[in-house]
């Protein structure tokens, strides 16, 4: 009786062995078998079975940071709080670091400099050639020293601007490692779905929460989402983006990214974000009447409370296969149970 048993015992594991997390939590059978096994052996079938059928890991979302990953309100009364919301966000990726250096330090103090240096010349123009200061008005054709001025120097600000330009623009298009986290955004009318490939092709929908359900859980309003894209923080990502019926463009501007997701194309991006934190998006490609209600939720997750969410979700962590020889012991051992 007792190697019958057992036998049904290493059977069961051995369908069940290919199944997903999920599944096995679904496979029933199994474990009311194991709870029939009885005598000096049952402890250890029980522990084999129990081991059989884990359950996935535990996810709580993380709560957002006031200011972070979103737009910032003038109207709260905070110190500066006005003149941040003229700017860019405060950005959380290497690239959005660069480009954000780039527009105070170069683009900025150059546009300025040259917007007022071309108002000071038309100032000049009306006050020094009007007709009653210069009722006789100038027959000068050309100057050389003038035009040379103004061709050299236009090009100079121009090469300076184009390295950090073209720097950034290379930056932007780096292709993914090989080990990078793959997670594919496709674009719906009007939501979005994100699945991830490596971790047993998980699918999450996102859609907007309603703006009062937004506000209690301290989320920003028409920003919040009910699924977020969760994404481990530090690592490198490969984004893909695609779409089922329009074009949509998948843009979190904290993180410096933007990508259109076009039907019949799969377009990709590496992004890379520096530390935990929630981010939040939009679409920002015009793709119906409700556009403006197909929000973008980023969740980084540290690596190790990412594998947790992958564990939640029912998926699991690439490389786990290999693991499966050890787990495989005790499977080993009911077999040697049974054939005595």
């Amino acid at each position: 009786m007792k190697k019958a048993i057992l036998g049904a015992i290493v059977a069961g594991l051995a369908a069940f062995a290919p199944m997903t997390v999920a599944a096995q939590d679904a496979a029933a059978p199994v474990n009311s078998t194991a709870t029939q096994a009885t005598g000096p052996d049952a402890g250890l079938v029980e522990s084999v079975t129990d081991a059989a059928t884990a359950t996935g890991g535990s996810y709580t979302p993380m709560a957002p940071t006031e200011g972070k990953g979103m737009p910032t309100d003038p109207r709260t009364g905070e110190p500066g709080a006005m003149m941040k919301s003229l700017t860019f966000q405060d950005q959380y990726s290497d690239n959005g670091d660069y480009a954000l250096w780039m527009h105070d330090v170069i683009l900025m103090p150059v546009i300025t400099v040259i917007s007022l240096f071309v108002l000071f010349l038309l100032l000049y123009v009306v006050v020094r050639f009007n007709r009653k200061a210069s009722p006789v008005a100038s027959k000068t054709t050309h100057n050389t020293a003038i035009e040379v001025i103004w061709t050299i120097v236009p090009v100079i600000i121009l090469v300076i601007i184009a390295v950090p330009s073209i720097t950034l623009l290379a930056r932007q298009y780096e292709t993914p490692p090989a080990d990078a986290v793959t997670i594919k955004a496709t674009g719906y009318q009007w939501y979005w779905g994100y699945t991830y490939p490596d971790h047993g092709d998980i699918e999450v929908i996102s859609n907007m929460l309603p703006e009062e359900e937004a506000l209690a859980r301290g989320e920003p309003g028409q920003l919040a989402v009910d699924n977020r894209m969760v994404v481990p923080a530090g690592v490198p990502l490969r984004i893909q983006t695609t779409a089922t019926d329009v074009i949509h463009a998948f843009a979190v501007p904290s993180l410096w990214f933007k990508m259109d997701a076009v039907p019949g194309r799969l377009n990709e991006k590496l992004l890379t974000i520096k530390e935990p934190g929630v981010y939040y998006g939009q679409c920002s490609e015009l793709c119906g009447s409700r556009h403006a209600y197909m929000p973008i939720a980023v969740e980084a997750l540290p690596p190790a409370q990412f594998a947790e969410w992958v564990r939640s979700q029912g998926g699991e962590m690439p490389g786990a296969e290999e693991a499966a020889p050890a787990e495989a012991a005790p499977a080993e051992q009911v077999a040697a149970l049974a054939a005595r």
